[in-house]
């Protein structure tokens, strides 16, 4: 036995040696992936990853409790590319870290970890307009839909984690239009419970999104509108303004496609049919950056357990030459009506950054002062590395 394993652990090291020799160049860059073509040009793929190591301590004011915890907050593989033309693409993501995965202990999700993110072919069947099927982000609040390998912060604020449409799975159609002023629009329709869900549910409704965008100054630089900071520093002003709205009929989860699966004393579901608007935008100007949203999640039946509430944030940051950059971010969420299970709370940030490589190898540090019923500071310090 150990002479065979001798004979393979040479031969591995031979291999190896071999290949170190005979390497050839591959179509790579940081923070771009690893990008491979068909030589019949029938299909292509990108390879990336990426993930974010975070610390977080809280200082609860009342009691004078510290809190820590050091942990992989995210871990993604994604793949990317065409498959037979170059206006059929797709997208692959899977997130694997502890915090990516725990949703799935539940009936509804089988009681796996629920690690597919987004599975989605992109049809771009006329030029300006494409048809996506599959599972991805819906087309909601642009905080949300910004990569969280592209964010200002250290994560995303209070409004988008109680009011945000997150991924399901359904169609999507997407369009744009002009070149001077462009326009977008997006419609989806959704099954109604999020990602992963594998509880066949006769009762559940549909989940109705669409989205409309104006940007009156033409098109960010490297799509800028959806990375956090101005690290492109755009040359000339840009903004742009976007609107949604939700209707996700007979959803039995306090908050559409995402919170708990609300269930009565007899364990039958409880329903609610939930309307969301969205307004956001975003401005950009030579390293200067100024975004802001507003959400309102109602309904006309309203039911304990759900999330009905309002919600806005907004945030004003500067990227200096030697790639600094410093932001500041208020955030206020409302419950609507005594049955909500959204809870007041105020949230002021302040928050630095250091790109090293724009948002592919960055470090980002924030404290907030956070407003609720128990009142508490909190220090984040994050590093993110995306090859």
């Amino acid at each position: 036995m150990r002479g065979v394993f001798t004979i393979v652990f040479f031969s591995v090291c031979l291999f190896y040696s071999e290949y170190v020799q005979a390497q050839i160049p591959i179509d790579a860059s940081w923070g771009k992936g690893i990008r491979v073509e068909a030589k019949d040009s029938s299909f292509s793929l990108k390879l990336g990853l990426r993930f974010q190591t975070l610390y977080e301590g809280e200082k609860y004011l009342e009691s004078g409790n510290w809190n820590e915890q050091l942990l992989i907050r995210r871990y993604r593989l994604k793949f990317d590319g065409y498959a037979f033309k170059p206006n059929i693409k797709y997208k692959m993501e899977l997130g694997i870290s502890n915090r990516d995965t725990r949703s799935g202990g539940v009936d509804e999700i089988g009681h796996t970890a629920n690690i597919v993110l987004d599975a989605v072919v992109k049809w771009e069947f006329t030029p300006g307009v494409e048809l996506w099927v599959g599972q991805t982000k819906l087309p909601g609040n642009r905080e949300r839909v910004v990569s969280s390998q592209n964010m200002q912060f250290v994560d995303r604020s209070l409004v988008n984690s109680r009011f945000n449409l997150d991924r399901d799975i359904g169609f999507q159609l997407r369009a744009v239009q002009g070149s001077g002023v462009v326009f977008r629009e997006a419609f989806a329709i959704s099954m109604g419970e999020g990602r992963g869900v594998v509880v066949d549910n006769p009762d559940n409704g549909r989940q109705y999104t669409t989205r409309f965008e104006v940007l009156p100054m033409g098109l960010f630089k490297s799509k800028g509108d959806y990375v956090g900071a101005d690290i492109e520093r755009q040359p000339s002003p840009k903004l742009a303004i976007g609107v949604t709205y939700d209707y996700n009929k007979n959803t039995p989860r306090s908050r559409g496609n995402l919170g708990s699966f609300l269930m009565d004393t007899d364990n039958n579901f409880i329903y609610s049919d939930l309307s969301t608007w969205l307004i956001d935008a975003v401005f950009k100007y030579q390293g200067l950056s100024w975004n802001a949203e507003y959400a309102h999640r109602s309904s006309s039946d309203e039911v304990a357990g759900f999330g009905y509430g309002k919600g806005f944030v907004t945030a004003l940051g500067y990227v200096f030459k030697s790639n600094y950059e410093i932001a500041g971010r208020y955030t206020t969420v409302e419950p609507i009506g005594v049955n909500s299970s959204i809870g007041a709370a105020e949230e002021y940030t302040l928050g630095f950054s250091k790109y090293i490589v724009g948002h592919s190898l960055k470090i980002q540090s924030d404290v907030s002062y956070m407003d609720t019923t128990n009142d508490y500071i909190r220090f984040r310090v994050q590093m993110e590395l995306a090859l």
